[in-house]
């Protein structure tokens, strides 16, 4: 059972198993079929010799078919028919030189259109297995995309506890709420009650979000608005924010709260140790079919190493590894997280996702 499970999930020994054993059942279908015409014994010969011509000459088919499986539709059928239509005839060919130099003891037809005959009978068994092969890939592949879509699910609810972790952690909180608390005692109540406001409409968008599902990006703006006001009380003129956004980008889908732990990370590592404070950079911009974001500061920067960044208070931050994972869940390989140097001074964290929007984007 074990060795049965490692040939489906192995995709190469899956194509030889099921390709031998078709052509396996084909001779003994057509040896059971011979029982209606009273064959000589030395037709089992001829069709071992048939099936064996068909198990050589559908392997090419294979790399054929792989070639044209992204191309449009209408030149994948023209491939299909074309090359079952070539193939099938030599096989035809073939089968007929086994008939007449071995069945018949070297018997040669008067007109060459002879080696062609029943040539249909060997295109549509071609066909078939053209058929089967796209209908097992295709099995294939919607099996895969079922598996990643249960792994992406898995992997982002694992990501979204983590996540919550940090983004309503004790100091989190326990800053904002002693920020709040210090602006009522100053009589500052509109401010105060901004604050509650904002605070309560960022937990909302937490907790409401599933990180299995992506939002526009205005939305995640606007989140990341809310918890930026929150942390500017803390810092008050010491955080800087520049949003260098292009308005084309505003209706592409990401995943939610993709951002919020880099700009967590950057006001931990980067503008928390600097006594003058900082600034922060949030940009998205679109480069072909692809989005690109940013989060950037000039705080005192860390040290890469392949990659990954090292911070010199801390082993590398929060979220990051939690980032990757969501991404790699949601995309696959098709996205790239590059943290680099931001200059003239600090951190550059480079999010590039396929640009996607919605139906009514």
């Amino acid at each position: 059972m074990i060795q049965l499970q490692k040939i489906f999930e192995d995709r190469e020994k899956l194509f030889w198993t099921l390709h031998t054993g078709g052509w396996i059942g084909f001779a003994l279908v057509y040896y059971i079929g011979s029982f209606l015409h009273d064959m000589r014994s030395i037709w089992i010969f001829i069709i071992i010799l048939n099936a064996l011509a068909g198990w050589f000459l559908t392997i090419p088919l294979r790399y054929i078919y792989r070639m044209v499986w992204a191309k449009p539709p209408w030149l994948m059928v023209i491939v299909i028919v074309s090359a079952s239509f070539v193939f099938g005839t030599i096989w035809q060919v073939v089968k007929n030189l086994h008939y007449w130099e071995i069945y018949k003891h070297g018997w040669q037809p008067d007109e060459w259109y002879m080696y062609l005959s029943n040539s249909a009978d060997s295109l549509f068994i071609l066909m078939c297995w053209s058929g089967l092969y796209f209908g097992i890939k295709n099995y294939q592949m919607l099996q895969k995309e079922k598996q990643n879509a249960l792994t992406a699910s898995a992997m982002a609810h694992q990501a979204h506890i983590k996540m919550l972790r940090y983004q309503l952690n004790p100091h989190f909180l326990f800053n904002t709420l002693n920020a709040i608390s210090t602006l009522i005692l100053m009589k500052e109540n509109q401010t105060a009650e901004g604050m509650v406001s904002r605070l309560s409409d960022f937990l909302r968008y937490s907790l409401d979000k599933d990180p299995i599902k992506k939002v526009q990006l205005q939305q995640e703006v606007q989140a990341l608005e809310l918890y930026l006001d929150i942390e500017k009380v803390r810092f008050d003129e010491r955080l800087d924010v520049v949003w260098k956004t292009d308005n084309e980008t505003m209706h592409a889908l990401v995943p939610s709260l993709i951002l919020q732990p880099l700009i967590e990370n950057a006001i931990k590592y980067a503008i928390s140790k600097m006594e003058n404070g900082g600034q922060i950079c949030v940009a998205t911009k679109l480069f072909g079919r692809d989005l690109l974001l940013e989060v950037s500061d000039n705080g005192p920067g860390a040290n890469i190493v392949n990659g990954q960044m090292e911070r010199s208070s801390s082993s590398g931050g929060v979220g990051l590894t939690n980032i990757q994972e969501r991404l790699y869940s949601l995309y696959g390989n098709n996205y790239s997280f590059v943290v680099s140097h931001n200059d003239p001074a600090g951190i550059k964290v480079s999010i590039r996702i396929p640009y996607e929007i919605n139906d009514n984007g």
